[in-house]
């Protein structure tokens, strides 16, 4: 059975709901990131904290609250064996993205929430909280600056976000700090890359939707929850993101557990490389 959106919801008010609910999420985030915190590691080796799980447990209750019945696909909970059934449309959680840069203390980590449905992200918000920087999209797409535990700035102080014509001179693409991978390397060689600019974690989406670089290129190992709110953002915003078959990337709950093929992050469709 669909699950269906809550009633009077458009995907632009879901967004402003998942971006409201990040900021939110934040508050324990920052909280253990101004002292020590110990991590451990997964059935899968990625690194956890405490940070990402009491953020989980901010986000799945305000899901619960504010969007019943659709089902919520969060990376700890998965991690701890929970893998709710889900039909075309479910919301994606990753409560802090980047936890190697959240343990390196490089302030390169983010909030991820988004709406999946049909296997294509429609709506998500994705919080930068060191740099208090949010960025949500539906139809549209938006940026405001935010402190994290804030309401949901007013919409007078969001500024729509539309990606940028490459510049004459080449391409700046962002390329990724803790899991750049020889494809991705070989692909750059193959543009006219002006600049690199390495960065952690999903904020690399927002950058390219505000129109400060160009192309995001990963095939190592990622995961929905990892992508999706980013993907939602941008594509909004003009861009695209576009799997290993050329084609926009589709979320779909299978085999493989939530785990993406590589792709490349898109600010101007029309530069999109043809075959990589």
């Amino acid at each position: 059975m669909r699950h269906k959106t809550p009633v009077g919801t458009d995907v632009d008010a879901l967004a402003a709901l998942f971006a409201g609910i990040a900021l939110k999420a934040a508050v324990p985030i920052m909280e253990a990131y101004s002292r020590t915190v110990a991590a451990r590691f997964k059935a899968d080796l990625s690194p956890v904290t405490e940070a990402d799980e009491r953020a989980e447990e901010v986000i799945l209750a305000a899901l619960a609250r504010e969007a019943p019945g659709i089902p919520v696909v969060s990376e700890e909970a998965v991690s701890r064996g929970e893998r709710p059934n889900v039909g075309a449309e479910y919301i994606l959680v990753d409560p802090l993205d980047g936890t190697r840069e959240f343990i390196a203390r490089n302030g390169e980590f983010a909030v991820n929430i988004a709406l999946v449905r049909d296997g294509a992200p429609i709506c998500g918000a994705m919080y930068a909280p060191v740099a208090q920087r949010l960025w949500f999209a539906g139809g549209n797409a938006f940026g405001v600056d935010a402190k994290p535990g804030e309401n949901m700035p007013d919409a007078a102080h969001w500024r729509a976000l539309r990606t940028r014509q490459p510049l004459k001179s080449g391409l700046v693409a962002l390329i990724s700090r803790s899991h750049l991978d020889a494809r991705s390397e070989a692909l750059l060689d193959q543009l006219a890359v002006i600049e690199r600019r390495s960065m952690g974690s999903s904020i690399k989406f927002g950058v390219i939707a505000q129109g400060d670089a160009d192309l995001y290129p990963r095939f190592a190992p990622t995961m929905a929850w990892d992508i999706a709110a980013g993907d939602a953002i941008l594509r909004a915003a003009g861009g695209m993101v576009l799997g290993e078959d050329g084609a926009p990337m589709r979320y779909h709950a299978d085999a493989t557990g939530y785990c993406n093929c590589g792709f490349v992050a898109w600010g101007t469709p029309s530069a999109a490389a043809a075959d990589f």
